[in-house]
């Protein structure tokens, strides 16, 4: 890494054209440092086995001590998915640091094989320690989570020298029961079939019953003329 002798914006842009990322160091209460660093050299830290959590050493212009500094943070064209400008924290190794690191799950669950939801609530969890022994990575075997299991940061197991912050009551697995799909049974009319009598004392609408007699205007029973 180098320091940049101008933090402009027209610089910033000659630079990521150059291929090379501008950046910010800080941190223990100095005056931050604009420097800049290769790409390459950038995604090969970030994609090594201890990822954001390396211990970088950076060597300022016209000095010959390096800082040992951690990525803070970095942005990434959303486009053409590069990296755009990071910042760097200066660090003392005999100091402990907090850092975000994220939880890996191990193992097949036998409530999913059964059919059972698995969610995960929580994907990382805050972890004090050295930087040094600051974890790669925090793993949780659900090897044995059953429908109905929740598995919360205490089961979490952080290596020696280095402490969870977060509540260890907070969730961060479930496996829940399938979702039931319920049918609605809507019962079909029954029609009769040609040829087929209605039941006994239902009547056909409109029609009169057979065995009624035919009434005069009076409504007495009529009779023959003679």
């Amino acid at each position: 890494m180098r320091e940049r002798e101008s933090s402009g914006s027209s610089a910033a842009v000659r630079l990521r054209r150059e291929g090379i990322i501008p950046g910010v160091l800080y941190g223990r209460g100095k005056t931050p440092h604009a420097i800049a660093v290769p790409e390459r050299e950038l995604r090969s830290v970030l994609s090594g086995p201890h990822g954001r959590h390396a211990i970088l050493d950076v060597v300022l212009h016209g000095q010959k001590t390096s800082h040992a500094s951690i990525l803070k943070d970095y942005q990434v064209d959303p486009i053409r998915g590069r990296i755009t400008h990071f910042d760097l924290h200066e660090v003392r190794l005999d100091e402990a640091i907090t850092a975000q690191v994220a939880i890996e799950l191990i193992g097949e669950s036998p409530g999913v094989k059964e059919g059972g939801v698995l969610s995960a609530l929580v994907r990382e969890v805050s972890v004090e320690a050295l930087p040094l022994e600051i974890p790669d990575r925090l793993v949780l075997d659900i090897g044995g989570s059953e429908i109905g299991t929740t598995l919360r940061i205490a089961d979490l197991v952080a290596p020696e020298g280095s402490k969870i912050l977060d509540d260890p009551d907070t969730v961060v697995v479930t496996v829940a029961a399938p979702r039931a799909e319920i049918e609605e049974e809507v019962p079909e009319e029954e029609e009769l079939e040609e040829g087929e009598e209605a039941p006994e004392g239902e009547e056909a609408a409109g029609e009169e019953p057979a065995e009624q007699a035919e009434t005069g205007d009076e409504g007495e029973p009529g009779t023959a003329e003679e």
